[in-house]
């Protein structure tokens, strides 16, 4: 029977179950109950066609909930809202399975009531829209659903009778998009206590203590504490330690959202610098501000290895001309007016682009793939191009502060998109600290979290506008472009594939608070470290299932990933994983706990053999092998 989990009952007997809840299960679980009558045991499958595993059931540390047979599993703090009975779940791999449908205030929870019963969980806050739809199904037209999720799925559900559907609309609308219907996320009312406080993770002085700062050219600010600065900005800074707070404000006013020149990064042996910002408000005038021309010198000047500057403007030049030649509100350093500066475009498109690039994605494998033109389809979508795009910059930033000694300033617009996933994927190739569990969690923290990514536009949480122009998959490429990195580097990782897909369900789940609010200050003002809990309380409760058995701590090991569009690929397993021709039987996941297990086991026996009295007796390697053949230790 193998890992998959079973439990002895009577045909008459209620199953009770004391479970311990993996979260990420509510997020995206495709679970096939079936009861063996033989044996009289209750087996849960992975998939139909597939081997059967525990993964549908591994249940990690999280809520402690019971399990009733028929019954909705629920997390503390969550409450069922409906419950409707003869609901047809319409599905493109089985067809129309009838069931029962329940809406609480996290997730909807379908139970088929046929044989091989299937359970579909949905948690809403990945739904992005819900629309209508009607079908013919025996000679009769029927109403339904049609989900549009965030996470490229789109489950149908169809109504035996008319009368179930406007509750069932109405109900899944208001708790699906509770910011528009002035309720709270869920994650203010999810009750979990985990042994690990996740909102611990990122202390910013500690971060930057780790790299060495501050030292006689930087200091750490409080400069923002009260956010009047920058209100996009984090409280804390790294500035030059010769600039004045006023001179600071100037600076403001030249650069776009008041997000002026900070550190993100030093390298520990050249001083060399990742400096982050916004635009420069030139416009068609060239207007200047002596202050922020004075202030990028300061920074060049404390690299004493360079007597450059390189700007990374990660935008297409010709929208970049075209925006200052248009507007007061848009620009570029001019070389004539900071000397020794060398300005490089990185032509990474707008978020537009990569929303509709995402959208043609979805279109491609959702609901169903077309083997034939499955390649040709990818390519269409332009979206591993822009993975590549996003790649090379980072590759160019890390080279130039590792080859060339120089510090380098990264923007693109606002400094918020593109500056986030080129600042955070350069750190992630130069610093080896970023590639172990947490400290990708202080990454993520700082670079995204801190300095002001609009996780709640972008996503759109709680939020029924679908059609709003601010949403766009900018931190979903960032955690792409690092799957890809895993793949050239599977050693260089301390996190597995599960981790990153764990980080990008709960991107949507609204169950943490780890990714709400658009900016420090505002998740202050909603006092979201206190009211709720952090993802990485979850992550780091249970740390043994999301560690790579083949990770090696190369220390100042740098990366340089290839670039070159034939060593990319698309991530099937996170964005197809709802096709059951796209899964792997046995998941990954698991396969890599058992090696886990296994290479503890391992060094378990070579301390008890390091511990035994030497034996008299010499073998050679050939003769201490079966087979006659050399025996490797690992």
């Amino acid at each position: 029977m193998g890992n998959q989990l079973i439990v002895s009952v009577n045909d008459d007997d209620v199953i009770s179950l004391v479970l311990s809840l993996e979260p990420l299960l509510l997020l995206s679980s495709w679970c096939f109950l079936q009861l063996d009558s033989e044996d009289e045991e209750l087996c849960y499958h992975g998939d139909n066609d597939a081997e059967p595993t525990s993964d549908a059931l591994t249940l990690g540390f999280g809520a402690r909930l019971r399990v009733l047979q028929n019954q909705v599993p629920l997390l503390p703090g969550e409450t069922v809202q409906l419950t409707v009975k003869d609901v047809m779940h319409i599905c493109p791999f089985s067809g129309v399975i009838t069931g029962t449908l329940t809406i609480t205030d996290y997730k909807l929870f379908f139970s088929s009531t046929e044989n091989s019963a299937l359970v579909l969980d949905i948690n809403l806050g990945a739904i992005s829209r819900v629309e209508t739809f009607t079908v013919k199904h025996q000679e009769k037209n029927i109403s339904g659903l049609h989900l549009v999720c965030k996470d490229i799925r789109s489950p149908r559900f169809a109504y035996k009778t008319e009368e179930n559907q406007p509750d069932v609309q109405k109900v899944l609308v208001k708790h699906t998009f509770p910011l528009s219907n002035s309720l709270p996320l869920f994650a203010f009312k999810y009750q979990e206590q985990f042994p690990v406080d996740g909102w611990k993770v990122y202390d910013p002085a500690a971060e930057y203590r780790r790299q060495g700062l501050p030292n006689e050219s930087w200091t750490i600010s409080r400069m923002n504490h009260t956010y009047e600065l920058c209100d996009t900005y984090p409280s804390v800074l790294v500035i030059p330690k010769n600039f004045t707070e006023e001179d600071m404000k100037q600076v403001a006013l030249f650069r776009a959202k008041h997000r002026v020149p900070v550190l993100s990064w030093i390298h520990p042996e050249s001083q060399a610098t990742i400096v982050r910002c916004s635009q420069p408000l030139v416009g068609p005038l060239d207007r200047r501000c002596k202050e922020d021309e004075r202030l990028l010198q300061i920074i060049m000047d404390a690299n004493a290895q360079s007597h450059k500057l390189t700007i990374f403007d990660a935008r297409q030049s010709n929208i970049a001309v075209t925006n200052k030649s248009k507007t007061k509100d848009a620009g570029y350093e001019s070389e004539s007016f900071y000397p020794n500066i060398e300005l490089n475009f990185l032509e990474i498109p707008r978020i537009h682009v990569m929303r509709e690039s995402l959208r043609k994605l979805t279109d491609v494998i959702c609901p169903t793939i077309d083997e034939g033109h499955w390649h040709s389809a990818v390519d269409q979508t332009h979206w591993l191009e822009y993975i590549r795009l996003l790649l090379a910059g980072a590759a160019k930033i890390a080279d130039k502060l590792e080859s060339g000694k120089t510090s380098v300033v990264v923007h693109c617009g606002d400094g918020w998109d593109r500056t986030a996933q080129l600042t955070s994927l350069s750190m992630l190739m130069l610093d080896g600290f970023y590639r172990t569990l947490r400290g990708f969690q202080v990454l993520v923290e700082k670079e995204w979290i801190s300095f002001g990514h609009k996780f709640s536009t972008r996503v759109g949480h709680g939020d029924e506008d679908h059609g709003n122009m601010e949403r766009s998959p900018q931190f979903v490429q960032f955690v792409d472009c690092v799957w890809q990195m895993t793949r050239q580097f599977p050693a260089a990782f301390e996190f597995n594939e599960l981790y990153l897909i764990t980080v990008l369900d709960h991107l949507y789940s609204s169950l943490f608070g780890t990714f709400l609010c658009n900016s420090e200050q505002e998740r202050g003002a909603k006092e979201v470290q206190a009211k709720t809990v952090s993802l990485w309380s979850y992550i780091n409760s249970q740390p043994e299932d999301f560690i790579n058995p083949f990770y090696v701590d190369y220390q100042n090991h740098v990366l340089y990933p290839s670039v070159s569009s034939r060593h990319l690929e698309l991530w099937t397993s996170y964005y197809a994983r709802w096709n059951p021709c796209m899964r792997p039987q046995v998941p990954v996941h698991q396969t890599l706990k058992d090696l886990l297990i296994l290479r503890a086991e391992l060094q378990k026996k070579v301390e008890e053999l390091k511990r035994e009295p030497p034996s008299n007796t010499h073998l050679s390697p050939l003769s201490s092998s079966p087979t006659g053949t050399p025996l490797h230790m690992f």
